[in-house]
């Protein structure tokens, strides 16, 4: 029996020690940095209900830097205006070997206009193959540039294709390439036939909310417009409501004087006229924006106590409300079909 004792006892005494090392080991494991630890081989970690290895700590982050990084390159292209070979005439800039973002963004010209139109460079990713506003990280295999052949201002003319083409052999020049560049004459031709296209089809439509009695206080007509999602603009007397889609144009624009936004009370300044505007080119169809624009008047008008009139003074019936309604349909229709539908950034630049 004594002997038996013993043996439990030593027993015993052994698991005790072999428990106390194994908690110890645990509890340094836990203090061991993540870094050394994904040296050891992968951890396994919980994914829907059954056990799944888990990449290293260290290498899912540097993945999730990356992935960040990409979609954040991502989100800024899509934000910057493209080539588009409807609405710009391109030159193509052949490199031989690739350029850095950084090298090329060292030789862009000052201004990215000529005259009054905006032109755009692009690059060939390198690694993704995919053509994109020059961002910082990427090398491009290629390159090309394309001014605008029309906007409000008129259609592309000899003088702004001349400061283009000297703009676009300046860079090329710069990152050791050779642009070849396109006929000035039939771009010239085709500014104008794209301009009388736009003439015939631009569209912004203003209807004006008249005082019938009281003048407003700017500080009333910012209350009022703010009920009905309209925020500040970027300049004094302007007031937006916001697209759906990040950094889009508004859908509407509220106006009034700008002396009168500009009071040093603006509880005390009257203003007795707003117009409300509607760029239609500017926002899909989809989206309603007539709605839009014919629901905020109303609304205002019913909150001001106001007339609504065209610019021209007479008043706006809902028959002609209707009669604007069934014309704007055309109007889409004709977008659409020369691939420029209200809302794409095509049709946003070209109406500009």
């Amino acid at each position: 029996m004594n002997v038996n004792l013993t043996l439990a006892l030593v027993a015993l005494a052994v698991l005790v020690l072999v428990g106390i090392a194994v908690q110890g080991a645990i509890a340094a494991r836990r203090a061991v940095p993540r870094r050394q630890r994904t040296e050891d081989g992968p951890r396994l970690e919980p994914a829907m209900g059954a056990l799944a290895p888990a990449p290293p700590a260290d290498d899912a982050a540097a993945a999730g830097s990356t992935l960040n990084f990409v979609e954040a390159r991502n989100a800024a292209a899509r934000r910057l205006p493209r080539v588009d070979a409807l609405i710009d005439a391109i030159a193509t800039i052949a490199v031989d070997a690739p350029v850095t973002a950084e090298q090329a963004l060292q030789h862009l010209p000052g201004s990215r206009r000529a005259g009054t139109k905006p032109f755009y460079i692009e690059g060939l990713n390198a690694e993704t193959g995919v053509w994109e506003p020059l961002l910082p990280g990427a090398a491009y295999g290629e390159f090309q540039a394309g001014v605008q052949l029309a906007n409000r201002s008129g259609p592309l003319n000899e003088i702004e294709f001349s400061e283009f083409v000297q703009k676009v052999e300046a860079f090329s020049q710069g990152i050791g390439g050779t642009a070849d560049l396109p006929d000035m004459l039939e771009v010239v031709a085709r500014g104008r036939e794209l301009d009388a296209f736009a003439s015939q089809h631009d569209a912004q439509l203003v209807a004006m909310l008249r005082a019938n009695s009281v003048a407003w206080s700017v500080g009333y007509v910012q209350q009022c417009a703010g009920r009905h999602g309209f925020v500040p603009g970027s300049v004094p007397g302007r007031l937006v409501l916001p697209g759906a889609e990040e950094g889009a144009p508004p859908v509407l624009v509220l106006s009034f004087d700008a002396q009168a936004a500009l009071a040093d009370d603006p509880g005390q300044a009257a203003v007795r006229e707003i117009s409300l505007g509607l760029d239609v080119a500017q926002t899909e169809e989809t989206a309603e924006p007539f709605a839009a624009w014919h629901g905020a008047a109303r609304a205002l008008a019913e909150d001001l106590d106001a007339a609504i009139v065209d610019d021209q003074g007479p008043p706006f019936t809902l028959h002609a409300f209707s009669a604007i309604h069934a014309e704007l349909g055309r109007l889409y229709h004709a977008l659409a079909s020369r691939d420029l539908a209200a809302g794409t950034p095509g049709a946003r630049r070209l109406f500009s």
